[in-house]
């Protein structure tokens, strides 16, 4: 008998960060959050959700924060 398993990420849900400033380039408005789900899948259906990744991106300097990298406004823009 063959199994199937292994990991895949889920759907991605962008929010828009109008309000915060991008620590890098000072440009207002430019950051979307990202959050995606991993899931862990056995004959391509996902069964169990085993973590989540989040990170912010300015559409003007391109820089990427990551979870650990977040401001506090970052913070309390995504609460």
């Amino acid at each position: 008998m063959i199994l199937f398993l292994g990991t895949r990420p889920g759907k991605k849900n962008v929010i828009k960060l109008a309000a915060v400033r991008c620590a890098f380039c000072n440009q207002s408005g430019t950051l979307s959050a990202v959050t995606q789900p991993n899931y862990f899948h056995l004959f391509w259906l996902p069964l169990l959700k085993i973590g989540t990744s989040r990170y912010a991106e300015c559409s003007h300097c391109k820089r990427v924060y990551y979870k650990e990298e977040f401001t506090k406004e970052m913070n309390r823009a995504l609460d």
